[in-house]
């Protein structure tokens, strides 16, 4: 005989309770609704840097990109109602409402007139080039007279 009985649950509280970083506290990936962030990558080379942000199901119109003072904020606001067709009865329905933004501060170095966005299979990809002062300049060797 058992003393401890365990239910059918029991695998899947553990493995949830395992599955997130018990140590990461930073809240990075959440918003202030507890819903998930968009996953960014932010790369840079000599020409530029450039934001990729993972949101699948998302189109085009869903997103606003906005420079102010250096602060470059990607946001969305998503609305979705499931139609009711008539004579049609229901116990429940949800509303489906997901929001995000993200801010990032840009560098003085950045040609804020040449931002560029783009947004295909489900990565939003931002190009935010360097001004030509602040690129890399070849070596240059002077003659010695």
């Amino acid at each position: 005989m058992s003393l401890v009985k365990f239910s059918s649950q029991m695998p899947s509280l553990f493995d949830r309770l395992f599955e997130n970083d018990l140590f990461d506290w930073s809240n990075r990936n959440f918003s202030n609704t507890n819903t998930t962030l968009p996953a960014v990558n932010i790369k840079e080379d000599k020409d530029g840097f450039e934001v990729e942000m993972s949101a699948p199901s998302f189109k085009k119109s869903d997103f606003k990109i906005e420079l102010n003072n250096n602060k470059l904020t990607i946001s969305s606001e998503k609305k979705t109602e499931n139609e009711t067709k008539e004579g049609q009865q229901f116990t429940r329905r949800e509303f489906s409402y997901q929001s995000f933004s993200r801010s990032f501060t840009l560098p003085e170095i950045v040609e804020d007139e040449k931002i560029t966005a783009k947004y295909e299979n489900g990565i939003l990809l931002v190009n935010i080039p360097k001004r030509d002062e602040a690129k890399p300049k070849p070596v240059k060797q002077i003659e010695i007279k």
